[in-house]
């Protein structure tokens, strides 16, 4: 059995109040990179947060079996 995984590029709004927000969370000196690092940890944690309401979740027993067909090709 194979698995084809796609990415698909989603192109969220970002909110001033939630630029505000992680900017607040930074240190007085921070890096562009840095912010845009954060602002991805953000966007992320929220996305998975809104697959896991909607039921898209596979459980830890599904992703060992997974893996050790992978492991074993």
């Amino acid at each position: 059995m194979y698995f084809i995984i796609t990415l698909q590029k989603i192109h969220r709004m970002i909110t001033k109040e939630k630029l505000n927000k992680t900017l607040r969370s930074l240190p007085d000196s921070f890096t562009i990179d840095e912010l845009i690092d954060q602002l991805i940890f953000i966007e992320k944690v929220e996305e998975g947060i809104r697959q896991s309401v909607q039921g898209k979740v596979i459980s830890n027993e599904d992703v060992k079996q997974i893996i050790d067909k992978w492991s074993n090709l």
